[in-house]
Protein backbone atom coordinates (compact mmCIF):
# COMPACT_ATOMS: atom_id res chain seq x y z
CA UNK A 1 0.00 0.00 0.00
CA UNK A 2 2.74 2.56 1.03
CA UNK A 3 4.36 2.30 -2.20
CA UNK A 4 1.42 2.22 -4.24
CA UNK A 5 0.65 5.47 -2.67
CA UNK A 6 3.89 6.81 -3.17
CA UNK A 7 3.84 6.09 -6.75
CA UNK A 8 0.54 7.25 -7.28
CA UNK A 9 1.99 10.52 -5.56
CA UNK A 10 5.00 10.99 -7.78
CA UNK A 11 2.69 10.32 -10.67
CA UNK A 12 0.29 13.29 -9.75
CA UNK A 13 3.51 15.52 -8.70
CA UNK A 14 5.03 14.98 -11.98
CA UNK A 15 1.56 15.96 -13.92
CA UNK A 16 1.52 19.22 -11.70
CA UNK A 17 5.35 19.47 -12.67
CA UNK A 18 4.57 19.29 -16.10
CA UNK A 19 1.15 21.34 -16.48
CA UNK A 20 3.14 24.22 -14.51
CA UNK A 21 5.62 24.00 -17.42
CA UNK A 22 2.95 24.87 -19.68
CA UNK A 23 3.45 21.11 -20.70
CA UNK A 24 0.37 19.14 -20.44
CA UNK A 25 0.18 15.63 -20.62
CA UNK A 26 -1.99 14.32 -23.44
CA UNK A 27 -4.84 11.95 -22.89
CA UNK A 28 -2.84 8.72 -23.86
CA UNK A 29 -0.19 9.39 -21.41
CA UNK A 30 -2.52 10.08 -19.04
CA UNK A 31 -4.62 6.94 -19.59
CA UNK A 32 -0.88 5.26 -20.04
CA UNK A 33 0.15 6.30 -16.45
CA UNK A 34 -3.24 5.47 -14.68
CA UNK A 35 -3.59 1.94 -16.66
CA UNK A 36 0.41 1.14 -15.13
CA UNK A 37 0.16 -0.84 -11.46
CA UNK A 38 2.65 -1.67 -8.84
CA UNK A 39 3.75 -4.80 -7.66
CA UNK A 40 5.68 -6.16 -4.90
CA UNK A 41 7.30 -8.61 -5.73
CA UNK A 42 8.51 -10.32 -2.74
CA UNK A 43 9.99 -10.25 -0.03
CA UNK A 44 8.22 -12.72 1.67
CA UNK A 45 7.04 -14.66 -1.00
CA UNK A 46 7.86 -17.88 -1.37
CA UNK A 47 8.19 -17.54 -5.36
CA UNK A 48 11.80 -15.17 -4.66
CA UNK A 49 13.44 -18.29 -2.85
CA UNK A 50 14.45 -15.82 -0.19
CA UNK A 51 13.85 -12.30 1.34
CA UNK A 52 14.33 -10.75 -2.05
CA UNK A 53 11.59 -7.17 -2.79
CA UNK A 54 11.59 -6.55 -6.17
CA UNK A 55 9.38 -3.31 -6.57
CA UNK A 56 7.45 -3.71 -9.79
CA UNK A 57 6.15 -1.41 -12.33
CA UNK A 58 3.87 -3.66 -14.54
CA UNK A 59 1.68 -2.82 -17.98
CA UNK A 60 -0.78 -5.81 -17.48
CA UNK A 61 1.83 -8.75 -16.89
CA UNK A 62 4.22 -6.97 -18.89
CA UNK A 63 7.14 -5.74 -16.57
CA UNK A 64 8.21 -1.82 -17.52
CA UNK A 65 10.27 -1.66 -14.58
CA UNK A 66 11.83 -3.36 -11.58
CA UNK A 67 13.78 -1.87 -8.81
CA UNK A 68 15.65 -4.30 -6.21
CA UNK A 69 16.21 -3.77 -2.39
CA UNK A 70 18.56 -5.52 -0.48
CA UNK A 71 19.16 -5.12 3.17
CA UNK A 72 16.45 -7.84 4.77
CA UNK A 73 19.36 -10.39 5.54
CA UNK A 74 21.83 -7.96 6.92
CA UNK A 75 24.17 -9.46 9.42
CA UNK A 76 27.41 -7.32 9.00
CA UNK A 77 29.57 -10.59 7.84
CA UNK A 78 32.58 -8.06 7.41
CA UNK A 79 32.18 -5.88 10.14
CA UNK A 80 32.15 -8.80 12.14
CA UNK A 81 35.48 -10.21 10.93
CA UNK A 82 37.35 -7.45 11.74
CA UNK A 83 36.49 -8.52 15.71
CA UNK A 84 36.70 -12.05 15.54
CA UNK A 85 40.26 -14.12 15.54
CA UNK A 86 40.74 -16.06 12.23
CA UNK A 87 38.90 -19.16 13.19
CA UNK A 88 36.06 -17.79 14.86
CA UNK A 89 35.31 -16.60 10.82
CA UNK A 90 35.15 -19.72 9.88
CA UNK A 91 31.41 -20.12 10.38
CA UNK A 92 30.46 -16.37 9.44
CA UNK A 93 31.40 -17.93 5.75
CA UNK A 94 28.88 -20.61 6.50
CA UNK A 95 26.18 -17.72 5.90
CA UNK A 96 26.99 -16.55 2.76
CA UNK A 97 26.01 -19.89 0.53
CA UNK A 98 24.06 -21.50 2.57
CA UNK A 99 23.77 -24.17 -0.06
CA UNK A 100 26.98 -24.63 -0.56
CA UNK A 101 28.97 -24.05 3.11
CA UNK A 102 31.89 -26.34 2.77
CA UNK A 103 33.63 -24.39 -0.44
CA UNK A 104 32.51 -20.96 1.74
CA UNK A 105 34.34 -22.72 4.42
CA UNK A 106 37.86 -24.12 2.82
CA UNK A 107 38.04 -20.95 0.67
CA UNK A 108 38.42 -19.00 3.35
CA UNK A 109 41.09 -21.21 5.22
CA UNK A 110 42.77 -21.51 1.91
CA UNK A 111 43.36 -17.10 1.93
CA UNK A 112 44.40 -17.44 5.78
CA UNK A 113 47.32 -20.06 4.59
CA UNK A 114 48.14 -17.97 1.82
CA UNK A 115 48.90 -15.13 4.14
CA UNK A 116 50.25 -17.23 6.78
CA UNK A 117 52.42 -19.12 3.78
CA UNK A 118 50.91 -22.76 5.21
CA UNK A 119 51.70 -25.60 2.55
CA UNK A 120 48.75 -27.87 3.14
CA UNK A 121 49.36 -31.91 2.53
CA UNK A 122 48.44 -33.34 -0.94
CA UNK A 123 45.67 -35.93 0.98
CA UNK A 124 44.14 -33.00 2.38
CA UNK A 125 44.29 -31.32 -0.80
CA UNK A 126 42.39 -33.56 -2.68
CA UNK A 127 39.69 -34.55 0.37
CA UNK A 128 38.65 -30.60 0.30
CA UNK A 129 38.59 -31.21 -3.63
CA UNK A 130 35.94 -33.66 -2.96
CA UNK A 131 34.17 -31.77 -0.29
CA UNK A 132 33.66 -28.90 -2.55
CA UNK A 133 32.98 -30.64 -5.62
CA UNK A 134 29.82 -32.79 -3.48
CA UNK A 135 29.05 -29.00 -2.18
CA UNK A 136 28.91 -27.69 -5.99
CA UNK A 137 26.87 -30.98 -6.12
CA UNK A 138 23.86 -30.24 -4.18
CA UNK A 139 24.37 -26.58 -4.73
CA UNK A 140 22.91 -27.64 -8.52
CA UNK A 141 20.24 -30.16 -7.19
CA UNK A 142 18.84 -27.44 -5.53
CA UNK A 143 18.62 -24.73 -8.22
CA UNK A 144 17.88 -27.04 -11.26
CA UNK A 145 15.35 -29.21 -9.12
CA UNK A 146 13.58 -25.76 -7.73
CA UNK A 147 13.49 -24.33 -11.43
CA UNK A 148 11.61 -27.20 -12.34
CA UNK A 149 9.20 -26.94 -9.53
CA UNK A 150 8.45 -22.92 -10.68
CA UNK A 151 7.33 -24.52 -14.07
CA UNK A 152 5.17 -26.70 -13.05
CA UNK A 153 7.63 -30.05 -12.26
CA UNK A 154 7.77 -31.46 -9.06
CA UNK A 155 8.71 -34.97 -9.48
CA UNK A 156 12.01 -34.02 -10.31
CA UNK A 157 12.55 -31.80 -6.88
CA UNK A 158 12.04 -35.06 -5.31
CA UNK A 159 14.15 -37.07 -6.91
CA UNK A 160 17.02 -33.98 -6.73
CA UNK A 161 16.19 -33.73 -2.71
CA UNK A 162 16.78 -37.12 -1.83
CA UNK A 163 20.35 -36.94 -3.19
CA UNK A 164 21.19 -33.96 -1.17
CA UNK A 165 19.64 -35.54 1.96
CA UNK A 166 22.68 -38.11 0.89
CA UNK A 167 25.33 -35.57 0.56
CA UNK A 168 24.48 -33.93 3.68
CA UNK A 169 24.64 -37.74 5.66
CA UNK A 170 27.99 -37.42 3.92
CA UNK A 171 29.12 -33.92 5.51
CA UNK A 172 27.81 -35.27 8.83
CA UNK A 173 30.04 -38.20 8.42
CA UNK A 174 33.14 -36.37 7.66
CA UNK A 175 32.27 -32.88 10.04
CA UNK A 176 29.14 -33.63 12.00
CA UNK A 177 26.94 -30.76 10.60
CA UNK A 178 25.02 -30.80 7.88
CA UNK A 179 23.87 -27.15 6.11
CA UNK A 180 26.52 -24.78 7.79
CA UNK A 181 29.68 -27.33 8.37
CA UNK A 182 32.08 -25.17 9.45
CA UNK A 183 34.13 -27.80 7.79
CA UNK A 184 37.95 -28.07 7.72
CA UNK A 185 41.00 -26.62 9.61
CA UNK A 186 43.51 -23.48 8.79
CA UNK A 187 45.90 -26.20 7.51
CA UNK A 188 44.09 -28.68 6.13
CA UNK A 189 40.85 -31.01 7.01
CA UNK A 190 39.56 -31.63 10.69
CA UNK A 191 39.98 -35.16 10.36
CA UNK A 192 40.68 -37.83 7.93
CA UNK A 193 38.03 -39.62 5.86
CA UNK A 194 36.62 -42.75 7.89
CA UNK A 195 36.24 -46.12 6.15
CA UNK A 196 32.28 -45.34 6.66
CA UNK A 197 32.67 -41.65 4.79
CA UNK A 198 34.59 -43.25 1.78
CA UNK A 199 31.16 -46.22 1.25
CA UNK A 200 29.00 -43.33 1.30
CA UNK A 201 30.85 -41.14 -1.22
CA UNK A 202 31.44 -44.18 -3.79
CA UNK A 203 28.12 -45.63 -3.44
CA UNK A 204 26.87 -41.97 -3.73
CA UNK A 205 28.21 -41.72 -7.13
CA UNK A 206 26.34 -44.39 -8.25
CA UNK A 207 23.57 -43.09 -7.33
CA UNK A 208 23.36 -39.82 -8.47
CA UNK A 209 24.80 -41.03 -11.77
CA UNK A 210 21.08 -43.28 -12.14
CA UNK A 211 19.14 -40.39 -10.72
CA UNK A 212 20.71 -37.96 -13.06
CA UNK A 213 19.84 -39.57 -15.79
CA UNK A 214 16.11 -39.98 -14.87
CA UNK A 215 16.02 -36.27 -13.75
CA UNK A 216 16.90 -34.92 -17.77
CA UNK A 217 14.95 -37.41 -19.06
CA UNK A 218 11.87 -35.35 -17.04
CA UNK A 219 13.44 -31.89 -18.04
CA UNK A 220 15.47 -32.07 -20.75
CA UNK A 221 13.51 -32.92 -23.57
CA UNK A 222 10.20 -31.71 -21.99
CA UNK A 223 7.97 -29.17 -24.51
CA UNK A 224 6.68 -27.20 -21.50
CA UNK A 225 9.64 -26.80 -19.70
CA UNK A 226 11.35 -25.63 -23.28
CA UNK A 227 8.79 -23.00 -23.93
CA UNK A 228 8.83 -21.86 -20.62
CA UNK A 229 12.91 -21.28 -19.70
CA UNK A 230 14.04 -20.92 -23.98
CA UNK A 231 14.62 -16.86 -24.43
CA UNK A 232 13.64 -15.71 -20.94
CA UNK A 233 16.35 -13.96 -18.89
CA UNK A 234 19.12 -14.38 -21.52
CA UNK A 235 21.80 -12.23 -21.19
CA UNK A 236 24.65 -11.76 -23.81
CA UNK A 237 28.60 -12.56 -23.22
CA UNK A 238 29.01 -8.52 -23.19
CA UNK A 239 26.44 -7.75 -21.03
CA UNK A 240 26.98 -10.65 -18.42
CA UNK A 241 31.25 -9.54 -18.33
CA UNK A 242 30.21 -5.82 -17.86
CA UNK A 243 28.50 -6.61 -15.10
CA UNK A 244 31.17 -8.38 -13.14
CA UNK A 245 29.16 -12.25 -14.00
CA UNK A 246 31.37 -15.64 -13.14
CA UNK A 247 30.24 -19.32 -12.35
CA UNK A 248 27.56 -21.00 -14.40
CA UNK A 249 25.48 -17.66 -15.22
CA UNK A 250 28.72 -16.36 -17.31
CA UNK A 251 29.74 -19.77 -18.81
CA UNK A 252 25.56 -20.33 -20.03
CA UNK A 253 26.00 -16.67 -21.88
CA UNK A 254 29.18 -18.64 -23.39
CA UNK A 255 32.21 -17.22 -22.01
CA UNK A 256 34.65 -20.06 -20.82
CA UNK A 257 35.79 -18.73 -17.41
CA UNK A 258 36.31 -20.95 -14.48
CA UNK A 259 38.38 -20.14 -11.62
CA UNK A 260 39.05 -23.75 -10.83
CA UNK A 261 41.00 -23.55 -14.17
CA UNK A 262 42.30 -20.39 -14.48
CA UNK A 263 43.74 -20.23 -11.04
CA UNK A 264 43.77 -23.42 -10.25
CA UNK A 265 44.13 -24.47 -5.85
CA UNK A 266 43.85 -27.58 -4.20
CA UNK A 267 45.55 -29.39 -6.33
CA UNK A 268 42.52 -28.78 -9.50
CA UNK A 269 45.41 -29.15 -12.12
CA UNK A 270 45.52 -32.41 -11.26
CA UNK A 271 42.05 -33.50 -12.94
CA UNK A 272 40.41 -33.61 -15.55
CA UNK A 273 36.85 -32.12 -16.77
CA UNK A 274 35.66 -29.58 -19.40
CA UNK A 275 34.06 -26.67 -18.61
CA UNK A 276 30.13 -26.50 -20.36
CA UNK A 277 29.38 -23.32 -21.69
CA UNK A 278 25.65 -22.15 -23.24
CA UNK A 279 24.90 -19.79 -26.68
CA UNK A 280 22.11 -17.90 -25.45
CA UNK A 281 22.45 -17.12 -21.78
CA UNK A 282 19.24 -17.80 -20.85
CA UNK A 283 17.38 -19.85 -18.30
CA UNK A 284 17.62 -23.28 -20.80
CA UNK A 285 21.22 -22.65 -20.63
CA UNK A 286 21.80 -22.04 -17.44
CA UNK A 287 19.61 -24.90 -16.36
CA UNK A 288 21.96 -27.78 -19.00
CA UNK A 289 25.17 -25.73 -17.94
CA UNK A 290 24.49 -26.78 -14.63
CA UNK A 291 23.26 -30.40 -14.78
CA UNK A 292 26.08 -31.05 -17.14
CA UNK A 293 28.78 -29.09 -14.23
CA UNK A 294 26.95 -32.13 -12.06
CA UNK A 295 28.77 -34.61 -14.15
CA UNK A 296 31.59 -33.05 -14.48
CA UNK A 297 32.09 -32.93 -10.54
CA UNK A 298 31.01 -36.42 -10.03
CA UNK A 299 34.18 -37.41 -12.46
CA UNK A 300 36.38 -35.11 -10.36
CA UNK A 301 35.62 -36.86 -7.36
CA UNK A 302 35.81 -40.38 -8.87
CA UNK A 303 39.78 -39.28 -9.76
CA UNK A 304 40.46 -37.97 -6.45
CA UNK A 305 39.03 -41.11 -4.79
CA UNK A 306 41.06 -42.90 -6.91
CA UNK A 307 44.25 -41.39 -6.64
CA UNK A 308 43.47 -40.10 -3.35
CA UNK A 309 47.40 -39.58 -1.85
CA UNK A 310 48.46 -41.12 1.24
CA UNK A 311 50.06 -39.09 4.06
CA UNK A 312 48.55 -36.91 6.99
CA UNK A 313 45.66 -34.70 6.34
CA UNK A 314 46.65 -31.63 7.77
CA UNK A 315 50.00 -29.30 7.75
CA UNK A 316 52.50 -29.38 10.37
CA UNK A 317 51.28 -26.07 12.01
CA UNK A 318 50.70 -26.13 15.61
CA UNK A 319 50.58 -22.39 15.62
CA UNK A 320 47.78 -22.16 13.93
CA UNK A 321 45.90 -25.89 13.11
CA UNK A 322 44.20 -27.25 16.32
CA UNK A 323 45.92 -30.25 18.05
CA UNK A 324 43.96 -33.30 18.54
CA UNK A 325 41.87 -33.36 21.79
CA UNK A 326 43.18 -36.34 23.13
CA UNK A 327 46.77 -34.38 23.16
CA UNK A 328 45.18 -31.60 24.46
CA UNK A 329 44.32 -33.81 27.56
CA UNK A 330 47.22 -35.48 28.46
CA UNK A 331 49.83 -33.17 27.02
CA UNK A 332 51.10 -29.60 28.33
CA UNK A 333 52.60 -28.24 25.04
CA UNK A 334 49.16 -29.36 22.89
CA UNK A 335 46.65 -27.77 25.83
CA UNK A 336 48.96 -24.47 25.22
CA UNK A 337 48.50 -24.26 21.27
CA UNK A 338 44.85 -25.33 21.65
CA UNK A 339 44.49 -22.70 24.30
CA UNK A 340 46.51 -19.53 22.27
CA UNK A 341 44.55 -20.78 19.29
CA UNK A 342 40.99 -21.17 20.49
CA UNK A 343 41.41 -17.22 22.32
CA UNK A 344 43.23 -16.23 18.92
CA UNK A 345 46.07 -15.04 20.84
CA UNK A 346 48.65 -16.07 17.78
CA UNK A 347 49.54 -12.68 15.65
CA UNK A 348 49.27 -13.01 12.04
CA UNK A 349 52.05 -11.40 9.32
CA UNK A 350 51.20 -8.32 8.50
CA UNK A 351 50.28 -9.14 4.66
CA UNK A 352 47.31 -8.23 2.17
CA UNK A 353 45.80 -11.58 0.43
CA UNK A 354 43.52 -11.73 -1.98
CA UNK A 355 42.25 -15.49 -2.98
CA UNK A 356 39.33 -17.21 -4.82
CA UNK A 357 37.68 -20.88 -5.06
CA UNK A 358 34.55 -21.73 -7.99
CA UNK A 359 31.79 -21.45 -5.51
CA UNK A 360 28.31 -23.27 -6.39
CA UNK A 361 27.12 -19.89 -7.95
CA UNK A 362 30.95 -18.30 -9.27
CA UNK A 363 33.96 -16.67 -8.06
CA UNK A 364 34.17 -16.47 -4.37
CA UNK A 365 36.92 -14.21 -3.04
CA UNK A 366 38.25 -12.77 0.27
CA UNK A 367 40.12 -9.72 0.21
CA UNK A 368 42.21 -9.62 3.53
CA UNK A 369 44.36 -7.53 4.92
CA UNK A 370 46.33 -8.26 7.73
CA UNK A 371 48.34 -5.36 10.13
CA UNK A 372 49.65 -7.99 12.17
CA UNK A 373 47.03 -8.63 14.61
CA UNK A 374 44.81 -11.60 15.98
CA UNK A 375 42.26 -10.58 13.74
CA UNK A 376 41.65 -9.07 10.36
CA UNK A 377 42.08 -5.29 9.74
CA UNK A 378 39.73 -5.45 6.80
CA UNK A 379 37.92 -8.49 4.99
CA UNK A 380 36.19 -8.07 2.08
CA UNK A 381 33.77 -10.99 0.44
CA UNK A 382 33.41 -11.28 -3.15
CA UNK A 383 29.95 -12.44 -3.31
CA UNK A 384 28.72 -13.87 -6.67
CA UNK A 385 25.16 -13.65 -5.88
CA UNK A 386 25.25 -10.02 -5.61
CA UNK A 387 26.17 -9.18 -8.70
CA UNK A 388 23.57 -11.26 -10.47
CA UNK A 389 20.93 -9.50 -8.74
CA UNK A 390 22.01 -5.77 -9.98
CA UNK A 391 21.13 -7.52 -13.40
CA UNK A 392 17.81 -8.84 -12.64
CA UNK A 393 16.32 -5.93 -13.42
CA UNK A 394 17.43 -4.94 -16.95
CA UNK A 395 17.08 -8.97 -17.43
CA UNK A 396 13.36 -8.94 -16.52
CA UNK A 397 12.74 -6.14 -18.10
CA UNK A 398 10.04 -6.29 -20.89
CA UNK A 399 8.83 -9.67 -19.67
CA UNK A 400 6.01 -11.27 -18.21
CA UNK A 401 5.47 -11.57 -14.64
CA UNK A 402 5.50 -15.56 -14.25
CA UNK A 403 9.08 -14.98 -16.65
CA UNK A 404 10.38 -12.87 -13.98
CA UNK A 405 10.03 -15.42 -11.24
CA UNK A 406 12.23 -18.09 -13.56
CA UNK A 407 14.67 -15.76 -14.71
CA UNK A 408 15.72 -15.29 -10.19
CA UNK A 409 14.98 -19.04 -9.87
CA UNK A 410 17.86 -19.74 -12.65
CA UNK A 411 19.99 -17.28 -11.54
CA UNK A 412 20.23 -19.46 -8.09
CA UNK A 413 20.25 -15.77 -6.18
CA UNK A 414 21.40 -16.45 -2.34
CA UNK A 415 20.16 -14.42 -0.17
CA UNK A 416 23.11 -14.35 2.64
CA UNK A 417 25.24 -12.84 -0.10
CA UNK A 418 23.82 -10.09 -0.80
CA UNK A 419 24.02 -8.16 1.71
CA UNK A 420 27.30 -8.48 3.80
Amino acid sequence: MFFSLYFALKTLVNLIFMASEDKKPSLQEVEYANALTTLNLGPTHPATHGVFQNILKMDGETIIEAEPTIGYIHRAFEKLAEHRPFYQITPITDRLNYCSSPINNLGWHMTVEKLLGVEVPKRAQYMRVVMMELARIADHLICNSILGVDTGALTGFLYMFQMREHIYEIYEEVCGARLTTNMGRVGGMERDFTPKAIAQINKFLGDLAATMKTFQSLLDRNRIFIDRTTNVGPISAERALNYGFTGPNLRAAGVDYDVRVMNPYSSYEDFDFEIPIGTNGDTYDRYLVRNEEIWQSISIIRQAMEKLPSGPFHADAPHYYLPPKEEVYTKMEALIYHFKIIMGEIDAPVGEVYHAVEGGNGELGYYLISDGGRSPYRLHFRRPCFIYYQAYPEMIKGSQLSDAILTLSSLNVIAGELDA
